[in-house]
């Protein structure tokens, strides 16, 4: 699963996930691409859930690039805990998406391959995406 080797701060706030993407909406490395229609944090289990989902159906053809990484940390408290005495430790990385927003590329593939391998990466999110071609510009 991916997490940052280092951090400067372990505990960040939760921040607001308002506006659409301004950087990261074109399909920029490869041919085919796939974008977020939501807003959301996307764990780094569900971002390798896809990945592997993907990999597995175009069977080590292609390339496959991972446009996003899990870079703020969520805590929990532990269960039973009174309120107060701070804040709790890091439980897993998430990765702010917004709509717009190119997550994962395909290349080396037929659009048909392509397609499909993106639908199966889809079901393994908690937003609805779309199939987006280089061609497209990566307009919402």
């Amino acid at each position: 699963m991916l997490l940052p080797k280092r951090v400067k701060y372990r505990r960040v706030q939760r921040g607001r996930r308002k506006g659409i993407a301004t950087r990261g909406n074109t399909v920029s490395n490869g041919e085919y691409g796939l974008q977020a229609l939501e807003a959301a944090w996307i764990k780094s289990n569900q971002i390798e859930a896809a990945r592997i989902a993907m990999t597995r159906y175009i069977k080590r053809g292609g390339q496959v690039w991972i446009k996003i990484f899990p870079d703020k940390p969520v805590t929990t408290k532990p269960l039973g805990t009174r309120m107060g005495s701070g804040k709790g430790s890091p439980e897993y990385w998430v990765s702010v998406v917004k709509p717009g927003r190119v997550m994962f590329e395909i290349a080396g593939v037929p659009e048909e391959t392509a397609r499909e391998a993106m639908r199966l990466a889809m079901h393994k999110l908690p937003i609805k995406c779309k199939f987006v071609k280089k061609e497209d510009g990566g307009e919402l």
